[in-house]
């Protein structure tokens, strides 16, 4: 069944699938599931049947410069995965969705229309015992045109900045509280890092992992609300999302965006790799 409301805190359910429905549509044809972790690696050691996997750092990102994947190798990417522009995408991963949600903030930057995560991961369907395989699926190719990036979704350098100088959006650092103190520049093991730690000014602490119950499914819609209530989100003002490289941003972005139905909400994937690295760009540490 597709998550509603009521059970899951959706305000769009049309973005969030339990893993039951997931079940229960394993050989639909006009779906395609594709898993997308932090470890690459996970993907080969047993995957949800007839999921395909994509590779945040090689098939997700332009890989001469840093940017997200072009127009041209996402048409690619999508015909060769047999995914048509009216395919049903059902996303999900390992760290309750950190680059799954990535991967659908991108697919919406370039106009995909129905694409969803599964609600709690891939957490959750092995806490379930459902079925994995390490068989990848029999694909038939599919032409995919893509539209044109929708920019609405995306901040990039000049807009943080001018929303930090004057306060014209809220600032979210989504990060854990000790890499917004500056204590450490990157959670244990992950290597893409910075210079200086800290966080950009004016911008509130709510780590994204405050937004998930211990199963890695999303909180209730008035747990949410009031988890970015309390530093004054409520829609009204334009969001701006960032955490290190804009994968754990994603997550919040989907969050405010697609569960709260916040409409001017965006993720600056420049994140902390950017600012913290740049001369001259002020920092605070509480």
């Amino acid at each position: 069944m597709v998550v509603h409301a009521a059970s899951a805190a959706t305000a769009e359910s049309t973005v969030l699938v339990s893993t039951e429905w997931v079940a229960q549509h394993l050989t639909d044809r006009s779906l395609r599931l594709v898993e997308v972790d932090v470890d690459t690696t996970a993907y080969s050691e047993g995957h949800v049947p007839n999921a395909l996997g994509w590779a945040w750092d090689t098939q997700l990102c332009d890989t001469l410069r840093r940017d997200i994947i072009p127009k041209a190798k996402f048409e690619r990417l999508l015909g060769e995965s047999g995914i048509g522009n009216a395919t049903t995408i059902i996303l999900y991963g390992d760290n309750n969705n950190w680059f799954a949600a990535w991967a659908l903030w991108q697919l919406k930057v370039y106009g995909h229309h129905d694409v969803r995560l599964m609600n709690g991961g891939r957490k959750k369907w092995i806490a379930e015992g459902r079925e994995l395989t390490t068989e990848a699926p029999k694909v038939t190719a599919a032409s995919y045109q893509a539209q044109e990036p929708d920019h609405s979704i995306r901040a990039l350098l000049p807009e943080v900045m001018e929303a930090s100088a004057k306060k014209s959006a809220h600032l979210i650092d989504v990060r854990s509280p000790q890499e917004y103190k500056g204590e450490i520049l990157a959670p244990p093991g992950l290597p893409e890092t910075c210079q200086r730690g800290g966080h950009i000014p004016g911008a509130a602490s709510i780590p994204w992992s405050r937004a998930c119950n211990d199963d890695g499914t999303f909180k209730s819609l008035e747990e949410l609300k009031a988890l970015y209530g309390v530093v004054g989100i409520t829609g009204e003002k334009p969001v701006i999302a960032y955490c290190r490289i804009g994968e754990r941003s994603s997550h919040t972005w989907f969050v405010l965006k697609h569960l709260l139905g916040y409409k001017n909400v965006k993720n600056y994937d420049g994140s902390w790799t950017e600012w913290g690295n740049l001369v001259a760009a002020p920092i605070e540490k509480p």
